[in-house]
């Protein structure tokens, strides 16, 4: 369900219908039905799966630190990293880009970008 889930700028409503559906899974999986009223903590814990909106995260992160790990002249760096300043944008809010979910998600979770880079935490 995540896969290239590490190049998306996630914004909260697509991280609530992939939690949606993962608890749909998980609940199909355990055999219940929401009928059953069996609370998702319950779920979880006997399934033993993260959030996935903590899985999202780390697979972004990682991919950060891989990016950043290339070369300067290497074109995923270029094409993530580097942004054009002299295009027109259009009318209204600005859309989200990956690099700032990545900030945020740096943010969240209190790790500077040197950590991020260090390929023994992310593993």
């Amino acid at each position: 369900m995540l896969y290239g889930a590490e190049c998306w700028p996630t914004k909260s409503r697509h991280v609530q219908q992939l939690s949606v559906a993962e608890m749909r899974m998980l609940r199909w999986f355990c055999g219940h039905t929401r009928r059953d009223r069996v609370r998702n903590e319950v779920i979880r814990d006997r399934v033993g799966v993260a959030p996935i909106e903590e899985k999202l995260t780390q697979h972004r992160l990682r991919w950060f630190g891989h990016v950043q790990r290339r070369p300067p002249e290497a074109p995923v760096r270029n094409g993530v990293l580097e942004r054009v300043d002299n295009v027109k944008r259009g009318r209204g809010r600005p859309k989200l880009t990956w690099d700032e979910s990545v900030k945020r998600d740096l943010k969240d979770w209190n790790i500077s970008k040197e950590i991020a880079l260090d390929r023994a935490l992310g593993d």
